[in-house]
C-alpha cells in the first residue's frame, strides 16, 4: 500500500473526511492504480491521509458493502481479487442489471441526460487518445453507473455501483495484454440508440460491448 498511496493523495491534503477519501480510494480501483488483492492497513491510511482509524473504518466498510473490498475479524482489509469463477459471476450479474437498466434508460432518459452522458465519453475519447488508459476505464466506468441514473431505479443503481468497480479488478487482473481498450466508441452508439428511444438497437448494442468486454478476458 505505501507504494501506491501518493497517488491517492492531492497536493499533500490531509485531515480529509469519510467522505472525502471513499471517492478517492473509489477512482483508485476504477483506474486500476490499486492492484487487485492490495491490503489496506487502517493505520497506514489514517497517517496518510491525517485522520483516525475510525474514520478509515467507516470509508472501508463502504467500499465493503460494494464488495471490493474484503473485511475479515482480525485480519487486515484488503482489496477484492476475483478468481475465474468469480468473476464469471459478477459478469453473469452485471449483465443482467445492465440489460434491464439500458430499457428504462431508453425510456426516460431527459436531453440534459444525454449531453451529460455524451460529455462524459468525450472525456473518455480524449483520455482514450491521450495513451490513457487507467483513466479512460475509469470514465468507462462512469458511464455505466450514469446511465444507471438515468434509468431511475434506484436498487438497480445501487447494485451495478458495486458490479462496475469489481469488473474493474476482473480486467485488471484478467485482460488480455493484447487487447485495446476503446469502449467509447460503443458507449457513443449506446447514447445514439438511447436518445432515438430506440430500445431494441440499444439493449443490442448493450449485449455487443458486454459480449466484447469478456472476450477480453482470460479466465481459463
Amino acid at each position: 500500500m505505501t507504494a501506491y498511496l501518493p497517488a491517492l493523495l492531492a497536493n499533500g491534503e490531509t485531515r480529509l473526511s469519510a467522505e472525502q477519501i471513499y471517492p478517492r480510494l473509489f477512482d483508485a480501483i476504477l483506474e486500476q492504480r490499486l492492484p487487485p488483492g492490495s491490503l489496506l492497513p487502517e493505520q497506514a491510511l489514517g497517517d496518510a491521509f491525517g485522520v483516525s482509524r475510525t474514520v478509515i473504518r467507516r470509508v472501508l466498510g463502504r467500499l465493503s458493502d460494494q464488495q471490493v473490498v474484503v473485511q475479515r475479524p482480525s485480519h487486515t482489509a484488503h482489496l477484492a481479487a476475483p478468481d475465474p469463477q468469480q468473476a464469471r459471476q459478477v459478469l453473469s450479474a452485471r449483465r443482467l442489471a445492465e440489460t434491464t437498466l439500458i430499457g428504462l434508460a431508453t425510456q426516460r432518459a431527459r436531453p440534459t441526460q444525454i449531453r451529460q452522458l455524451r460529455q462524459l465519453v468525450e472525456r473518455e475519447r480524449q483520455h482514450h487518445e491521450r495513451g490513457e488508459r487507467c483513466a479512460a476505464i475509469r470514465l468507462g466506468g462512469e458511464f455505466h453507473l450514469k446511465l444507471a441514473q438515468v434509468a431511475a431505479n434506484a436498487p438497480l443503481a445501487r447494485f451495478l455501483n458495486g458490479l462496475v468497480p469489481m469488473t474493474s479488478l476482473i480486467i485488471a487482473r484478467y485482460e488480455s495484454p493484447c487487447c485495446e481498450h476503446c469502449a467509447w466508441e460503443e458507449h457513443a452508439a449506446i447514447i445514439d440508440a438511447v436518445e432515438r428511444t430506440d430500445g431494441p438497437a440499444a439493449l443490442a448494442l448493450m449485449h455487443e460491448h458486454l459480449d466484447r468486454l469478456e472476450a477480453k478476458l482470460d479466465l481459463g
